[in-house]
Parts: C-alpha cells; structure tokens; sequence
C-alpha cells in the first residue's frame, strides 16, 4: 500500500474516535514521510504535534497501521517545516507557521542508553500526590544499589512514571562514570525474542548485564511472557548481586499484574514500591503554571485554574489540553478567553463511559470470584458485604448515581444503608492500601 493511501486510512479510522477540534488540530498537517524496514516515519508540522500524537494517540496510530499493513513495526514522529506540505486554506495559517516549534535537541533520544533529556528532577513538578515517589528517586540517586533497589514505581498512565524514572537516568548519566540504560518492557521482549532465533542470547545476556543502573518502562506487559520473565529474574538476580541499580515502572501495583511470576514478585518486594496517584487540584495547577512557563506562553491565572479545576484526569491531558489551547491562541492571534477556554473543553473532551449497575456488580463479583447474585441477596456473609459495599461505593463516587436508586438496584435496600456503605469504603481508603490498590483495578475492569 502506498504511503498517501496508507496515511489516508489511517485518518479515517481516527476521524471517526476522536472529536473534529482535535482531529482539525493535531492531524491536519500530517503525512507518511517514508518507510524503512517497517519503521514508519510521519511527518508532524510543530513539536507541539508531535508530542500530542506521541503521548495520546501512539498506540492507536501504530495499531491502524499495523492492522492495514503486516509489515509495519514502529511510528516516528519528524518535525518538518512544510508540515506535510499541505497549502493554506481560507487565510487561516498552518499550525506549522501559527506556531514556533521547539528546539529538536529537547526531543532527542541518547541512542546509546535510549534516555530523553527533556525528563530530569528539574523539569519534574512535584506535588502532595508524588513527594513519595520523588523522594525515594531522590533517595536512589544518592546511594545507587544500596537503598530501595529495586525502586518500583506504579501509577494509572500519565501520571508521570516514565518523566521521574528516566530522570533518575538522566541524573546518573550526568554524573559521569556509570553505564545507564533505560529500556521499555516491550522492547525488551522483542530483543530476548530476536537473541533466541538468531541463536545470540549470550549476547543478549552480556549487553543488559554490562549496565550499572537498568531501567525497565511498563512491565506489566510482561503478563503471559513466561521465557522472558524468566531471563528477567536471571537478569536481575546478576545485576543485584553486584550492587547494580535496578528501576521498574508499571500501571499497577506487581501483586496485580496478572500471570506475573511469584518469584518476581518476591524480588520487587525485596526494594520500594511506591504509588504515584491521580494529582490532586493543587498540584494540577503548579504542573499547568510551569508547563505555561516551559513554553513562554502568558495564560491568565483565571483560565489556568479553570483548567486545574475541570480536567481531573492525567497528566498528559492536562499538557496535551494546554497544548492545544495555545495553539488555538496562536491561530486566533488573542489569548483565549474563559468562555473560550470552556467552549474548547465541552468540544474536546470525551463524555464519561455510561455503564449500568449490571457491569459494575459483574466487574466487582469478578475481581473477588463470587456470584454476582450474592450481591444482589440480603447476606451479611463477609466474603459478600465488602465487595457489595464496593459496588455502592462506585456507583454513587464515579457515575454519581443517588442514593435511593443504588439500594433499589442492589435487592431494595434502604437508602441510609448505601449511604452508610459508601461512608465506610471512603473511611478505610484513607489508610487502606490494599483496598486503593483493588479499587484501581476494578475501575481498570470497568
């Protein structure tokens, strides 16, 4: 398939998930540039694209052509000035001469240890929600295989895991005198895999056994590997028998990474594990304020609060929103307003998934392998009431469903026993980390 066709199925495909603002914005000016021994190369016409398709719709993208394509293996991203050479229309700008692109060296990648420079302590906001985390990285750099080795950072995604550990990285690389290499889980597997066919897994071996600090991105996608789990755990035993620093980054905690050795387990209990969770108000505004400054854009303190307020999720949807708020500006030559500003959210943001009390009493009933009748029943059995307590919790904290409907749904209880339910579930969430780490992954399922 030819790369215009190629690239046009691929749009249509992502025209159809996402909103027209975005599509407008951020695909607009793309093309396929070439393709090199399945690496395809789209061309992006500012650093602000590049980024947004990057971190929001990578996996989507690579998936489209992947699915169009068998031959297809990676994405990159290449800032050019035509900007896919696509013309002007009605008097509007490109976002190629709307907006200045940011200097090529913040987005290279050292080749040699596969480590971005733009990641580093200083360019991290840290918050109440990731002191923690940012702590024992701090800690880790100071006396590398001493303390916290392994450190285990765990988190929903965007909430800044691969910024922090590719900073512990960068620091140490900076500090001259150590091998570091940063590697994803994905890539990993693909080069145990290539090692065995080309029958090289001593080389294999010899290359990750050299580093003196080996950090490893998304292990969770290591679930059902058992081969490369194991050279994992020969892997780190080698490293950690000789002082070497080692620092894992997941979407959840490795007790509930599904088909995950025990023994693996065992190893990242032996160091830190440590929850980087969803940021809370002020720390979304203090991340909006230094990535405004980052950029040199002025953005009122009134539409930067508005931001803070209203978009609870990620990271990356926090910069990816402030990303293309600045492009809008640029484009309309005036800084947005906040009715502006509301108007973009309303028309960008993705509505809530609607589930039903069915799915929710299915996913819970699931997670702890019971009925899902006996949620429904009027039982005090213990094995029951928790996860029954869980489900009135969910309906009510992240669909907003009332009390009185909630306890007709589940076996006509009386509104002042939901209410109570979901008091208690909220209470024991303040100092139960198990009950937060499986409350996250019901959400996962749902």
């Amino acid at each position: 398939m030819e790369n215009e066709q190629l690239w046009n199925s691929v749009l249509v495909e992502i025209e159809l998930a996402v909103s027209k603002a975005n599509f407008n914005t951020w695909f607009k000016d793309t093309r396929i540039l070439k393709q090199e021994e399945g690496v395809v190369f789209v061309s992006v016409p500012n650093a602000f694209a590049k980024e947004w398709l990057y971190n929001k719709y990578h996996k989507t993208i690579l998936h489209s052509l992947r699915t169009l394509s068998s031959g297809v293996r990676s994405v990159e991203y290449l800032i050019t000035r035509d900007g896919g050479k696509q013309k002007e229309a009605g008097g509007v700008k490109s976002l190629a001469a709307a907006v200045p692109p940011l200097p090529l060296e913040d987005f290279y990648i050292d080749k040699e240890n596969n480590l971005n420079p733009k990641y580093t302590f200083e360019s991290f906001v840290v918050g109440p929600f990731n002191e923690l985390a940012y702590a024992a990285a701090q800690a880790v750099v100071g006396k590398l295989g001493e303390v916290y080795n392994p450190l285990f950072i765990y988190g929903n995604t965007g909430h800044g895991k691969t910024h922090l550990i590719q900073a512990v990285g960068n620091h140490v690389k900076n500090q001259g005198g150590r091998k570091v290499f940063y590697v994803t889980s994905e890539k990993f597997v693909i080069d145990y895999v290539n090692s065995v066919q080309a029958n090289h897994v001593n080389q294999f071996k010899e290359k990750y056994r050299k580093y003196d600090i080996l950090i490893m991105d998304d292990i969770q996608f290591l679930a059902n590997k058992e081969k490369t789990q194991e050279e994992l755990f020969h892997l780190f035993n080698s490293l950690y028998e000789n002082n070497k620093q080692i620092v894992f980054s997941s979407d959840k905690h490795p007790n509930f990474i599904p088909n995950l050795e025990d023994r693996l387990k065992s190893r990242f209990a032996a160091g830190m594990i440590v929850d980087i969770p969803t940021p809370d108000r002020e720390s979304r505004l203090a991340i909006l304020k230094t990535k405004a400054r980052q950029s040199s854009v002025t953005v009122s303190p009134e539409v930067l609060d508005h931001l803070a307020t209203t978009i609870e999720g990620n990271i990356r949807e926090l910069e990816g929103m402030l990303n293309l708020l600045i492009c809008q500006s640029e484009l309309k030559k005036h800084e947005l307003g906040i009715a502006e500003v509301r108007a973009l959210i309303k028309n960008t943001n993705k509505p809530k998934k609607a589930v039903s009390v069915k799915e929710v009493t299915k996913a819970v009933a699931s997670f702890f392998n019971i009925e899902e009748s006996d949620i429904y029943e009027k039982t005090r059995r213990q094995e029951v009431v928790k996860p029954r307590q869980l489900v009135m919790y969910i309906l009510r904290q992240d669909f907003n469903v009332s009390y009185p409907l909630i306890g007709q749904k589940l076996g006509g209880r009386d509104h002042t026993t939901v209410i109570h339910s979901c008091e208690k579930i909220k209470g024991e969430l303040k100092f139960n980390t198990n009950l937060e780490q499986e409350l996250a992954q019901i959400r996962a399922m749902i």
